[in-house]
């Protein structure tokens, strides 16, 4: 129980900077004066990509790219702002189209689970509440349970290297490109690198209540 309140705090923290830098960062105007929605076309443009088209959605940090339809949607914070936090947004999300356009094996795995997590999504909940409620009967229900919640887990590591990439991907062309100056570009850098942890916390909470189920699962066998 520590360990969640651990995370939670942490998660907390880790969210309300990432919401904090980016409020901060949209106040600095770009000396290039480039917008998000111009960034992302023309990253698109000079890596060869012409067949994704770059969109307008509503919310805030709802920025993603859907290799489904090929679209990278952008906030309209994003897609209008012509600041260090809106570019690097714009480039990031671009960075996971290149992923797609040149078959990056770690993007090919997450999405090759995502097909298996919609279906698994659907029972897992129950089976652990189910699971947990009859364990003292049978271990079977949470067993597969906790199978279920490892997919899931494992989804959300492996996340990680293709976050870490698409930043990588995105700080790399507005640097070489002449998007931003130096000062800007770590103010872009800063902006992604408290994005991506948000994406370290879940791993480490989801991993956490793995182990959580799993310790269930274990005790309720030696009580066997």
């Amino acid at each position: 129980m520590f360990l969640f309140i651990i995370i939670f705090i942490v998660s907390m923290g880790v969210s309300w900077m990432l919401k904090s830098r980016m409020q901060k960062y949209s106040q600095t105007a770009l000396q290039s004066n480039f917008s998000g929605k111009e960034v992302a076309e023309m990253m698109l443009r000079d890596n060869g990509i012409f067949d994704v088209k770059v969109m307008s959605i509503d919310g805030q940090l709802t920025d993603h790219y859907s290799p489904s339809d090929k679209t990278v949607n952008l906030s309209h914070e994003v897609f209008y702002g012509r600041n260090a936090a809106a570019v690097a947004v714009a480039a990031h999300e671009v960075g996971h189209a290149v992923q797609h356009s040149v078959a990056y094996s770690w993007l090919g795995f997450r999405s090759a689970m995502v097909p298996l997590l919609n279906i698994s999504s659907r029972f897992m909940s129950i089976l652990i509440l189910v699971g947990i409620l009859a364990l003292q009967f049978t271990p079977l229900p949470l067993a597969i349970g906790v199978g279920l919640f490892a997919l899931t887990t494992i989804f959300s590591f492996i996340t990680l290297p293709v976050e870490f990439d698409a930043s990588a991907r995105g700080l790399k062309y507005i640097s070489s490109r002449g998007v931003v100056t130096s000062s800007e570009y770590a103010l872009s850098k800063d902006a992604l690198r408290w994005a991506a942890m948000t994406y370290v916390v879940a791993a480490l909470s989801s991993l956490a209540t793995l182990l959580y189920y799993a310790s269930l699962l274990a005790g309720g066998r030696r009580g066997d």
